[in-house]
């Protein structure tokens, strides 16, 4: 019998701004203004000192485990830069800097750390979900919100974020099988930082792009250099569109890796050795942009000092915000859990009495 091809497949990989500071003027032209720039060279500045200080805060025990963020700053801020504010962002635990991009304040990253509900009460005006922990779950989320976006003829659509080692749960490929089969517009972002936890990217993964996964789903795959922040942007803008236009998703492979310990109850110098990570320090997404801008004048050490000042006020600032909350009333637990709250449970809420429900259900109490 004939033996015939019945598919192939090229995975183009994007680097626009390297860490040698080369520009492909051609592939970035037109993608980030230079004002803009500036804005965003300054929230990665920000999200990172606030990393120091959230393990400091550890440390000194006034705040639980926290995920450092630093070197994976440019994946989610390039997405919350380029996508409508609408569209929503369905982030795990590494993404603060496109949270904040969105407008999430500083503190609610910080109580949910401390273990304060109301830290994952993102306001709707962001289209931002809370952080997931658990590896995987929002992918399902975001297919989720797509549909709902499809289904009611909204032009809205979900972008998510995840680890190279979620890839490897049944989650992602329940949430990719879903979005291709019915044609749902989101754009899935991986952002393979190497390492799954203490689990190497080698054994996580035996093809030679993660992006790969994607392909078996039918859908367009990218590996971009995720500590460039201009092809970042470029990848999710290629996705957003055809996400808008056809009503697809896509899998965007954001190369990129995790500078610090998994999280502040990791000591990844048992698995790691120090040399790989010295060598991705001269990828810093953050040393590389300022090059640029240094590059094309539009920064210098003056302003580099202005700038720290400023964000190290506003840091401190959330800091205060976070600890100083006044604490929850015990009617919140109400209040939070629905839309509409029904007339029995608002009953319990406002007597703070539980007695009453079984008397009208015609079950005998005999007290309080």
């Amino acid at each position: 019998m004939p033996r015939n091809v019945v598919h192939k497949v090229e995975i183009e990989r994007v680097s626009i701004l390297d860490e040698h500071g080369n520009y492909d003027a051609k592939l970035g032209d037109g993608l980030i203004g230079d004002a803009d720039l500036v804005r965003l060279y300054e929230a990665m500045s920000s999200c990172r000192y606030l990393d120091e200080v959230a393990f400091k805060l550890q440390r000194s025990g006034r705040m639980g485990t926290y995920p450092q963020n630093m070197g994976q700053e440019a994946g989610s801020l390039g997405a919350a830069f380029i996508l409508d504010k609408e569209d929503w962002l369905v982030t795990c635990y590494r993404e603060n800097c496109g949270l904040f991009w969105r407008g999430v304040p500083m503190e609610s990253i910080l109580l949910h750390w401390m273990g304060d509900e109301r830290g994952n009460a993102m306001p709707r005006a962001h289209f931002a979900t809370p952080i997931a922990v658990p590896i995987g779950t929002q992918m399902l989320h975001a297919a989720g919100l797509a549909w709902a976006s499809k289904y009611r003829g909204e032009s809205r659509i979900a972008c998510t974020f995840f680890g190279d080692g979620a890839t490897s749960e049944g989650d992602f490929h329940e949430a990719a099988n879903f979005a291709a089969n019915l044609d749902l517009p989101v754009v899935f972002c991986c952002q393979n930082n190497f390492w799954a936890i203490s689990t190497p990217g080698r054994i996580e993964c035996s093809a030679p792009t993660v992006a790969q996964r994607g392909v078996a789903y039918g859908m367009p795959c990218l590996q971009v250099d995720g500590n460039d922040l201009f092809a970042c942007v470029y990848a999710v803008k290629w996705a957003a569109q055809r996400a808008r236009q056809e009503c697809k998703p896509s899998f965007i492979e954001m190369v990129t890796y995790r500078l610090g310990d998994h999280t502040t109850a990791d000591d990844a110098r048992r698995y790691r050795d120090q040399a790989e990570v010295d060598i991705w320090k001269e990828r810093d997404p953050l040393i590389r942009t300022r090059k640029h801008l240094e590059q094309k004048k539009l920064w210098d050490s003056s302003k580099e000092e202005a700038m720290q000042a400023r964000v190290k006020i506003d840091v401190d600032a959330a800091v205060v915000r976070a600890e100083e909350i006044a604490s929850p009333a015990a009617a919140d637990l109400f209040n939070s859990m629905y839309a509409e709250l029904p007339a029995q449970l608002a009953h319990q809420r406002d007597t703070m009495q539980t007695h009453s429900l079984a008397s009208e259900h015609g079950v005998r109490t005999t007290g309080h």
